[in-house]
């Protein structure tokens, strides 16, 4: 099975690579001695400018400037801790829930003054989030969180986009739920947060990456629950999921590794634009394409799937999500049908700035005035 899936992504590559550099053109690299020596952070610019000066022309100049700038942050509140207090400090910072609120200008009028509760159609989210942030414009920064009177952490601080793909994975109460790509654990700490999950399994191919989840999970979640057989942590090639628990899983979160491109702005450490790791960069697209294949292979004919990256890159982004569904109708014939999110995008405007053009998916891109992301999140629904 995996070895029809690496098949599958190379004849993808193949046709999606541009035409090679003809023979007579082709000259040896110089001696590594001579190379210019230049940062990761400056190559990572160079090539943003590159490719995605061409892929959002106008747009990208504004794009580039609130990468270079701070990001903004949400408050993602512990529902295993004192959540309501934790929520009224919040709003005395003049914070607003931005989930709240969404789900508040997402319900439908009320007819003849009756009360109207949200029809899945209107609210086709993951339920129980609770996420703080300072209204467009406003640049002010929560307070480290701490730990609170239940022995566990307030609020867990991140880029509030990363909550739109666990958000739109839309859990139901007694679900099996898989984060493949787990690490850091923010949104393995968010999908706990609904509620919903009946098992989670949460896999992460690094073993330091696994330490930094397991340390999120010690530090918001109760050791009763982190020791029950609702959660489950390991080390696995995600890869090889698809083998492993085929056909398993009613919800799936596929956060694949990609070139990180805030990250890769402002960090020299573990750049993947480091020159060593060149190949590896490369080579992202081809192991986005396994990972996901694998998640849509684990789960349950009718179960869903969400696919999310940090990086604006189409490459990574729709050529993945499109290159995936197709793998999988001709090697396997599985039917894949992509989710339209374009209610869903509608009822987060107020707070993120979304890209108008995805061919499939949601994309928000940073702007001055609402600087989180980037973050792109399909949303998939495996037929057979």
């Amino acid at each position: 099975m995996a070895a029809l899936v690496t098949r599958g992504v190379r004849d993808l590559l193949k046709r999606a690579d541009s035409a090679k550099v003809p023979r007579r053109h082709r000259h040896k690299k110089k001696w590594a001695a001579t190379e210019p020596k230049f940062p990761a952070t400056r190559l990572a610019l160079q090539n943003f400018d590159m490719t995605y000066s061409v892929q959002f022309g106008d747009l990208w100049p504004s794009i580039r400037v609130s990468l270079l700038s701070e990001q903004k942050y949400g408050a993602l509140v512990n529902n295993f801790a004192a959540w309501d207090h934790v929520s009224a400090e919040l709003k005395q910072l003049s914070a607003r829930d931005f989930v709240n609120k969404a789900h508040f200008h997402g319900e439908p009028e009320p007819e003849g003054g009756q009360t109207a509760a949200s029809s899945p159609a209107s609210w086709a989210c993951s339920p129980n989030l609770r996420c703080f942030t300072f209204t467009r414009g406003d640049v002010s920064r929560f307070p480290p969180a701490r730990f609170g009177s239940l022995g566990v952490m307030d609020y867990y601080l991140m880029d509030a986009a990363s909550l739109l793909p666990v958000l739109a994975l839309g859990l139901q109460p007694g679900d099996t739920v898989l984060d493949l790509c787990a690490a850091p654990g923010g949104k393995t700490l968010a999908l706990l947060q609904t509620g919903c999950c009946r098992t989670l399994a949460a896999n992460d191919l690094s073993t330091s990456r696994t330490g930094r989840l397991q340390k999120v999970l010690h530090s918001y979640v109760p050791q009763d629950i982190r020791d029950s057989s609702r959660v489950r942590v390991t080390s696995w090639d995600g890869r090889k999921w698809g083998e492993l628990e085929g056909d398993t899983y009613d919800r799936v979160l596929v956060d694949v590794p990609c070139t990180t491109d805030r990250h890769s702005l402002h960090e020299e450490e573990n750049s993947i634009f480091q020159r060593s790791r060149k190949k590896e960069r490369q080579m992202l697209p081809m192991l986005q394409v396994q990972l996901l294949a694998a998640g849509l292979l684990a789960t349950k004919p009718g179960g869903h799937v969400v696919y999310s990256t940090c990086s604006l890159s189409h490459l990574q982004n729709e050529y993945v999500v499109q290159g995936t569904i197709e793998l999988l109708a001709n090697q396997y014939s599985i039917e894949v049908r992509v989710e339209d999110l374009t209610h869903f995008r509608k009822l987060f405007m107020d707070t993120f700035s979304f890209f108008p053009s995805c061919q499939v998916g949601e994309l928000v891109i940073p702007n001055l005035m609402a600087n989180f992301g980037p973050m792109y999140f399909c949303k998939m629904c495996r037929l057979t």
